[in-house]
């Protein structure tokens, strides 16, 4: 069984194990004949690059491009799909984030990549600041642009959290923690620029069945930073594996 995304006019396909060359192609063009937006089919592989995460996909059909242009929430943004970390999946949880978010809250977005999380926020929650924080400098570059072609006010930041947030005398109201799947938590980075009464949005990677141990990870964390949080729910946003998904566990700083 093959499964793909769309992002705009490219359909990237994770095509079933041992299906040949020829059977990929045939996939391929009958999909683009229905779905006349899409004018590339490249195929997602199982590799993923270094310390960015980024994916490495294969070209399948049409033309050879690997630069997107896709729209979801109101919003456009462009990207590579190879340089560039970026999941639709993650719109629905975009919109939910951006309709909780106060008017005149400050919002800082770690590892922002291209800012989808940041524009769609700034568009849509009327936040009084924005702040995306990106290692991947090819993504801070693409995320420039998408600030620019949404019209919205972001503060792009290109570095590692872990030296840039400590420095960083601002405290937020609002931290959106949408990691990749690494082993370091990076909280002790989001503790640094927090403050009483500071939500932070968490994303982690978990089994179903280990939902103690990501609460758990959370409080322990906190408590190295001597800082009080009150978890507020914790919540499935998209699957990963068989019974494994990704979560966001939203807390509260006390």
């Amino acid at each position: 069984m093959s499964t793909y995304d769309v992002l705009g006019n490219i359909a990237l396909f994770k095509f079933s194990k041992g299906m040949k060359k020829s059977e990929k192609v045939e996939i391929a063009r009958e999909f683009i004949i229905n779905h006349p937006k899409v004018n590339t089919v490249l195929e997602k592989t199982d590799k993923i690059k270094g310390r960015l995460r980024t994916p490495e996909t294969k070209f399948i059909l049409g033309e050879k491009n690997k630069e997107c242009l896709y729209k979801e929430n109101g919003c456009s943004f462009v990207f590579n799909v190879d340089t560039c970390y970026f999941s639709p999946r993650l719109s629905s949880e975009r919109k939910y984030l951006a309709d909780i978010t106060k008017k005149g809250e400050s919002v800082l977005v770690m590892f922002g990549g291209v800012a989808p999380f940041a524009v769609v926020i700034a568009k849509s929650g009327k936040p009084k600041r924005v702040v995306s924080m990106e290692l991947n400098m090819k993504a801070q570059k693409y995320a420039i642009e998408n600030v620019r072609k949404n019209n919205v006010n972001v503060e792009i930041i290109q570095g590692d959290v872990k030296k840039k947030l400590p420095r960083m005398k601002e405290k937020f109201d609002r931290i959106v923690m949408a990691r990749p799947n690494l082993k370091d938590s990076f909280l002790s980075s989001a503790f640094s620029v927090s403050k009483k009464g500071t939500i932070i949005h968490y994303y982690g990677f978990y089994h179903e069945d280990k939902i103690d141990e990501l609460r758990n990870l959370i409080k322990e964390e906190a408590k190295k930073a001597k800082k009080k949080i009150r978890i507020q729910s914790i919540n499935k946003a998209g699957d990963i594996g068989v019974r494994t998904y990704r979560y966001r566990v939203d807390f509260k700083l006390l």
